[in-house]
């Protein structure tokens, strides 16, 4: 950690750091490097729009469909399983509760079937790192904003939902300051800036670099969160509307595509520095209804789009202003409003593969997974979900391929898997007690 007065700011792993062991200790080892991140996203896709375009005989990635373009970089740091479910729950409310806990939601008692994942996860190895877990989301839009099972993915309990965190400076602030101390006007970087100078003379020249570049990366992101708080002010004060069609409140950026990747460098920023293991991201809550016209030639909302079997803009989830000329027409903005969801997560990896997080980038020593809680959203489908693992899990993972699985693979399975790597003794988790172990190839 770097210490000034009225911030602490964790470090990422250093040259300096690397322990001197044992063959079973360097295991070990790459268990403790291991993050794991989850970013879902509601109301599913359209059949047929996830699947690669083109694939070899053993699985591997070779063109990924149209809608999938902008992840196209990046299809050798990725899974796309086909055939995997979430057996025990389903739809926008039950299936976002119970994504990552397995179970089933009871709403009468208010039970998501247990604790989520990224929760068990956090109570095991988030007493090494200044945050136990982060949990981020966007501030909702429309109907059930404020709908409990639709805003939340991780549970403390089984009937209690952990927290979701959507402003960006907020987040910043929770990660490295310390407001007990005062100077919570003045850059983090500022405040620790003569222990960084300390530290700097103590250790190797590679790693003095990497002390630099992670110096300069934070300093890039508080710079971007006072631009967009500066333009967010401005829209407010002048009236403006936002890509969303409301003012946003204090804090949020009033760009929609600049708000979701403030929250993405979070998650990567806490992953890289150390402050966080295991992260979650709402890019929306279950059944979103934001507005897409900021994306070219769409017109609706996201939920309504997502019935794209109907055109008369008439149904319960349509907005009463909106119709569409064609069924092709509807499809293809519902498909342009993933395929933007895509290029914010390719934004992501990009960030995350660029980052130097000692034995490899730091998406090498991730387990990220992607997707949502609906196949078809259309029919509310729960087959065949679209889901993406990304990273390498500490090298526990080969990515670059898609899995088929014959008959419905349970989502559990996975989560079994990412316990069992941070080297949790778990045995079960939901329905599972069997281990994704297709993932390492």
């Amino acid at each position: 950690m770097l210490h000034g007065l009225g911030a602490s700011l964790a470090l990422p792993f250093l040259e300096v750091m690397e322990p001197k062991t044992s063959k079973a200790a360097v295991i070990n080892a790459a268990r403790k490097k291991l993050k794991v991140g989850y970013l879902y996203f509601p109301n599913g896709v359209a059949k047929g729009s996830w699947q690669p375009k083109r694939v070899t005989a053993d699985g591997t990635l070779q063109e990924l469909s149209p809608w999938m373009k902008p992840l196209e970089p990046f299809k050798k740091d990725i899974i796309i399983p086909e055939n995997m479910w979430t057996p025990r729950g389903n739809g926008h409310g039950a299936g976002t509760a119970t994504w990552l806990t397995g179970g089933r939601y009871n709403g009468r008692e208010i039970d998501a079937g247990g604790l989520s994942v990224d929760q068990i996860a956090a109570k095991h190895v988030g007493k090494d790192t200044p945050l136990p877990s982060l949990e981020l989301g966007t501030q909702g839009e429309g109907y059930f904003s404020n709908d409990l099972p639709r805003n939340s993915i991780s549970w403390s309990s089984s009937n209690v939902p952990a927290s979701r965190e959507t402003v960006p400076r907020v987040i910043f602030d929770r990660m490295f300051r310390r407001p007990e101390e005062g100077s919570t006007d003045k850059s983090v970087l500022d405040l620790v800036l003569g222990h960084a100078k300390t530290l700097k003379t103590q250790v190797s020249i590679a790693d003095k670099q990497k002390i630099e570049e992670y110096l300069e990366s934070v300093r890039a992101v508080e710079k971007r969160m006072e631009f967009a708080e500066a333009q967010s002010k401005r829209a407010s004060e002048e009236g403006i509307l936002t890509d969303t069609l409301q003012r946003p409140e204090p804090g949020i950026p009033s760009n929609h595509q600049e708000y979701v990747r403030q929250l993405l460098d979070m998650m990567a920023l806490a992953f890289w520095s150390g402050a966080t293991r295991v992260s979650s991201l709402m890019l929306d809550h279950g059944q979103s209804n934001r507005y897409f016209n900021f994306v070219d030639g769409v017109e609706g909302t996201w939920h309504a789009l997502s019935h794209y079997r109907d055109v008369s803009g008439k149904t319960e989830d349509d907005d009463g202003k909106t119709s569409w000329k064609s069924l092709d027409s509807k499809r293809s903005m519902y498909c342009a409003v993933n395929r933007w969801h895509h290029e914010q997560v390719a934004y992501l990896l990009g960030r995350m593969k660029e980052l130097n997080d000692g034995d490899g980038s730091l998406l090498d020593n991730t387990m990220l997974l992607y997707g949502s809680s609906l196949g078809d959203g259309h029919t509310h489908g729960d087959e065949d979900l679209p889901l993406l693992m990304a990273g390498g899990g500490a090298g526990a993972i080969k990515p670059g391929r898609k899995i088929s699985f014959g008959e419905p693979f349970s989502l559990s399975n996975y989560h079994l898997l990412t316990l069992q790597q941070l080297g949790i003794p778990a045995e079960r988790f939901g329905d599972s007690d069997t281990p994704m172990t297709e993932l390492s190839g």
